[in-house]
């Protein structure tokens, strides 16, 4: 596959799974914000209702910052997709009370933060994280209308194709998509019972997610 890209992004790079290190992560200080409980529960036909809500307060909060900003000064930030993934936006699957988003702009490292940053947060998010070593990435959360995880990438990310990817083939593909959520049952159950956080529970089911994407990659041609 050497060569070949998807939507700009090489398969080598989308094909290569993050390895979380969390001596790379710079946590932002701000106030503590209670996440919801670590519970699974039944698909909720008004998820994509509310991601078009918070999707809408992005456009507009980002929209307004653009107004605002000096023409000048050569500093806006474009925003080049706002994506629904995670298991929010797969219909019929179990999953957190949590939308998760990914918002690509057409910069979103250090130098882009004095403008994306200040329209996020004037659309009702905080920022909590950065991770430069991982695609630059940066995390938001919000909590109305309900808790939201709002990741935020820079252009051609192999990260958002691998999203994209896992979200298409489970809403495709029925067999895997009750493996999924059997086995996020079965670690937000264990992870409760050990009093962990989200971050382990999600460690937890990292194997399955892998093997899932295999199929997927393999079915795509990305792999022998």
């Amino acid at each position: 596959m050497a060569g070949k890209t998807v939507n700009g992004v090489p398969v080598e790079a989308i094909l290569k799974p993050y390895e979380y290190d969390p001596s790379r992560v710079q946590r932002i200080p701000g106030p503590t914000v209670t996440p919801p409980a670590l519970a699974i529960v039944d698909s909720d036909p008004q998820w994509p209702d509310i991601f078009q809500t918070i999707k809408s307060r992005i456009l507009d909060a980002f929209e307004s910052a653009q107004v605002a900003t000096d023409p000048s000064a050569g500093n806006k930030v474009n925003i080049l997709a706002i994506n629904h993934v995670g298991s929010t936006s797969v219909p019929n699957l179990p999953a957190k009370a949590v939308i998760d988003i990914d918002l690509v702009l057409s910069c979103n490292d250090m130098s882009a933060e004095p403008f994306y940053v200040p329209a996020l947060k004037a659309a009702g998010f905080q920022f909590r994280l950065r991770e430069p070593a991982w695609n630059e990435h940066r995390y938001f959360v919000a909590w109305e209308p309900m808790w939201c995880n709002l990741h935020v990438w820079g252009p051609q990310c192999p990260e958002v194709e691998r999203h994209r990817i896992f979200r298409d083939w489970l809403r495709e593909h029925v067999d895997d998509r009750e493996l999924y959520a059997g086995i996020k049952k079965e670690c937000a159950a264990l992870s409760r019972e050990k009093g962990e956080v989200v971050m382990e529970y999600n460690l937890r089911k990292e194997w399955v997610i892998k093997e899932i994407l295999l199929r997927a990659f393999r079915e795509l041609g990305y792999l022998e």
